[in-house]
């Protein structure tokens, strides 16, 4: 028993994407493979165990030739894995911070009963024959239990620093686990409750996507269905997508105790393509685009699409450092790179547009508070969320248990953003806080020279076509959150006669938004 002490944008997402998606790696809980290196001290595998229900097995075969060979097991402390990985010490000082009083050195020789090794021959075939005499290896199977005062990162290695050879050969196979319930055998003691928890969220999130739906075919009825409605709904899509794939590489994971990688990696991109649609989705309302102007302006676009193709070219990068680089022999957190650190730098950029887009256009359409002080607070801490969360998981969080934490703070960020979008833009006679006021429909009319409404594409008249709407109504009733009328009386616009600055006549539908059932002719 080892005892331990204390568009342009979206072309180049999808690229990367394709090139993600051709990177085969596989971490997992049963770990097997051949070992054969010109080192004498080699990092294995990393396993966050439960205390008292930890268990390793293991298998390992070598020839005889190269004893002596050790399996090692360290644990998350300074003077133990901190003190050895990555250093300028060599084999014998690496085995020197454990304890054998604590079994953390398993030697595999047949001299050490508890390491279950015995000798044996094996055939010409074999991959290890030529690097042994007339076939004889030694043969290990056992196990361990861990034992600590929490659960703990254990980090197994092996060694052989008393072969005159100094380097190693062998074949390897170790099954970690925590348990025997499916939920915590084969997961790691920070993947604990991951899979619960994102069942429970691909629920919340399609119970938010029918929603959406609902308050969709409400806004097309009366024309309201805007790019940015559209944009929202796929932002919600691409999460359900994240979180199918997420849950099936968790639940594949459970059963098997090998993580298909390329299943989660899938599924987190979905969660990148969604945050990015929603990112922008966000940046254009601030500019106005929908609520107060019909298009944004040619440099505007440029901006925009610039901006969105650095972020999606530095998600990317991410990614693949991630596949690449990252270092299996440390708990990383994703962002704790170069391309992480850019990437909390890009989405503070973001913030400071979006607080620039929301005052100017407070300041030309003061009437849209409404609608622009909640947006402009609830979002304020959707941009400044990611580089929080990556402050306190780096600094805060302990690594034991920061992989779970993190996954259920990110999900209820994006739910909780697009839940208040959703209640924000409902249709509805309670809610004084509805962004549109121009139909889908009168835009290319505002976007004609010789249309009949002296409108601005660019720039929206005020409330031109909510005169009769519930917004700024006393008597709205509140209960009514997500109610349309569903009955009227002809289904017809109808011409009102209004009086402006041009004293121009406007086409208005007074049937806009009342709750009541049926509308007499006006």
């Amino acid at each position: 028993m080892a005892t331990a002490e204390r568009s342009t944008p979206f072309r180049t997402y999808l690229s990367a994407v394709l090139l993600l998606l051709s990177v085969q790696y596989c971490q997992s809980k049963v770990v097997e493979g051949t070992l054969n290196t010109k080192e004498d001290w080699e990092f294995l595998a990393r396993f966050c165990f439960l205390s008292d229900i930890g268990r390793l097995r293991f298998h390992f075969e070598y020839p005889v030739t190269y004893e002596v060979e050790n399996i090692l097991l360290y644990y998350d402390e300074p003077d133990q894995w901190e003190a050895v990985y990555k250093t300028d010490t060599d084999c014998f000082e690496k085995e020197a911070v454990l304890k054998i009083e604590n079994n953390q050195i398993i030697n595999l020789t047949d001299k050490y009963p508890w390491s279950g090794c015995a000798k044996k021959n094996i055939h010409e075939t074999d991959e290890l024959y030529e690097y042994t005499d007339n076939g004889e290896i030694y043969d290990c199977k056992g196990g361990r239990s861990f034992k600590s005062v929490r659960e703990r990162w254990w980090y197994i290695a092996v060694s052989n620093c008393l072969s005159d050879k100094q380097d190693m050969v062998m074949r390897y196979w170790l099954r970690l686990t925590n348990g025997e319930s499916y939920w915590f055998e084969h997961y790691s003691a920070d993947e604990f409750y991951i899979l619960q928890t994102n069942i429970t969220f691909i629920c919340l999130f399609t119970i938010v996507f029918m929603l959406s739906v609902y308050v969709a075919m409400a806004l097309k009825e009366r024309h309201f269905l805007h790019t940015t409605y559209k944009m929202f709904m796929f932002s919600i899509v691409f999460y359900i997508l994240c979180l199918f794939f997420l849950c099936i590489y968790y639940g594949d994971y459970g059963h098997t105790g090998i993580g298909l990688e390329g299943l989660k990696t899938t599924g987190r991109i979905f969660q990148s393509i969604s945050n990015l649609t929603f990112l922008l989705l966000l940046i254009l309302l601030a500019k106005g685009f929908t609520v107060t102007r019909g298009r944004i302006s040619h440099s505007g676009s440029v901006k925009i699409a610039v901006f969105m193709t650095v972020y999606c070219i530095v998600y990317a990068v991410l990614f693949l450092l991630e596949a690449v680089a990252f270092d299996p022999g440390l708990v990383l957190y994703v962002y704790e790179s170069p391309a992480g650190y850019g990437l909390i730098a890009l989405q503070i950029i973001g913030w400071l547009w979006f607080i620039y887009a929301i005052f100017f256009t407070l300041k030309h359409y003061p009437e849209k508070g409404s609608f622009y002080y909640p947006f402009f607070i609830f979002y304020t801490f959707w941009f400044l969320a990611l580089p929080i969360v990556v402050l306190v998981s780096t600094y805060l969080i302990d690594k034991w248990i920061r992989e779970k934490v993190v996954n259920a703070i990110d999900h209820t960020i994006a739910f909780l953003a697009m839940t208040f979008f959703l209640i924000l833009t409902r249709p509805s006679a309670a809610n004084k806080n509805f962004p549109y006021h121009v139909r889908t429909s009168q835009i290319g009319v505002l976007d004609t020279p010789n249309g009949t409404l002296s409108e601005n594409i660019d720039a929206f008249s005020h409330h031109a076509y909510d005169v009769n709407g519930f917004i700024g109504n006393p008597n709205s009733n509140f209960t009514e959150l997500f109610t349309v009328s569903s009955n009227v009386s002809n289904g017809n616009s109808q011409f009102v006669k209004t009086t402006t600055s041009e004293d121009t006549t406007r086409k208005v539908d007074p049937n806009i938004f009342t709750t009541s059932q049926t509308h007499s002719e006006a």
